[in-house]
């Protein structure tokens, strides 16, 4: 058994300087993710910063019109509370569908952007792996890839995201903030990821040392209107293998304003950009909803048995789209 060091934190700036203090730090939120990743040897940290007892755990109006959601909000609290279920609800459904009511119970909102993939060449230490090795390699492209990548990939690494929360966020344009001991910051969730490219294993644009302090999501009216669908390979609780996040705005039978966002086919949430150009002005129809999806899948990559994820999202697409707009003609 390793020795580690464990303190816990109770304000923003003294959680950052105890991260500072010591490069092998991590900072521990619910564990959820951490501690699964510490017992297989992925993670070793030399010290945990325990951020549980900060004062980042509220959810309240944020500027202009649009809420802030504080890094250690659970994942439960997150999904019962009334402005997020009636302003954004396709997040709350995102969060109930993302694990058991005893992990949101323990699980924080910072904690759920930063959790790393559920790969088997990833969790498994007498396996190479680009992401946790780097130059090592990944076997998961001749090997095990039936839930990998299929759009946004590279020869280096094909493994997918695992978060539903974040597929939500991301087609809200959510805006995630930081503290560090330069100060504080701002990435746009659109940015927040990096693209998998030679660099596999490097996954955010934190800074280092950076300590996530919350989430904002923007006044968005068509957000209102909105839905997360998740297909899984068993009815409890399990990472997805394709979903969607869709939010719809119809006017005279005609698509105003679409948001998109696939969750299981990239190394970060996708928003599906070509598809909501693509809809946007056309008729809201099954044909049309059909054809968007055909403008973002058309840019998949897929390996010999990854390939149905293309009509399971293109399916997502004109259902979920469907289904909103006969509920925004009642």
């Amino acid at each position: 058994m390793r020795e580690l060091d464990y303190q816990r934190a109770f304000d923003v700036p003294g959680a950052v300087a105890l991260l500072g203090a010591d490069p092998d730090a991590r900072f521990l939120g619910g564990g959820t993710n951490l501690v699964d990743l510490m017992k297989s040897g992925v993670e070793r940290p030399a010290r945990l910063v325990d951020v549980r007892e900060l004062p980042l755990d509220r959810v309240e109006p944020a500027r202009e019109g649009g809420l802030r959601i504080g890094a250690t909000v659970t994942n439960s609290d997150l999904a019962v509370h009334p402005d997020v279920r009636r302003r954004y609800p396709a997040l709350a459904q995102a969060v109930l569908a993302g694990a058991s009511g005893q992990l949101r119970n323990m699980a924080t909102v910072g904690g759920n952007l930063l959790q790393r993939t559920r790969c088997g060449y990833f969790t498994d230490l007498a396996q190479p792996c680009n992401k946790r090795v780097p130059g090592s390699g990944c076997p998961a492209v001749e090997g095990e890839h039936h839930n990998h990548a299929i759009l946004g990939a590279s020869a280096h690494c094909v493994a997918t995201h695992p978060s539903d929360m974040a597929v939500a966020l991301a087609a809200f344009d959510a805006v995630v903030t930081y503290e560090t001991a330069d100060g504080a910051g701002e990435l746009a969730l659109a940015d927040f990821y990096l693209p998998v490219g030679d660099t596999p294993h490097r996954e955010t644009a934190l800074p280092p040392g950076a300590l996530i302090t919350g989430v904002t999501l923007p006044p968005s009216p068509v957000a209102a209107v909105s839905r997360y669908r998740k297909v899984r390979e068993r009815a409890s609780y399990a990472f997805a293998i394709g979903s969607l996040a869709a939010a719809l705005d119809v006017q005279d039978g005609v698509v105003r304003e679409v948001r998109l966002a696939f969750g299981a086919v990239a190394s970060r949430p996708w928003r599906a950009r070509a598809a909501e150009r693509a809809l946007t002005g056309r008729p809201a129809s099954a044909e049309a909803f059909a054809a968007a999806a055909d403008a973002e899948l058309g840019a998949a990559e897929v390996l010999p048995h990854n390939g149905y994820k293309v009509p399971l999202l293109r399916n997502l697409v004109v259902a979920v789209l469907t289904e909103l707009t006969e509920e925004a003609a009642r």
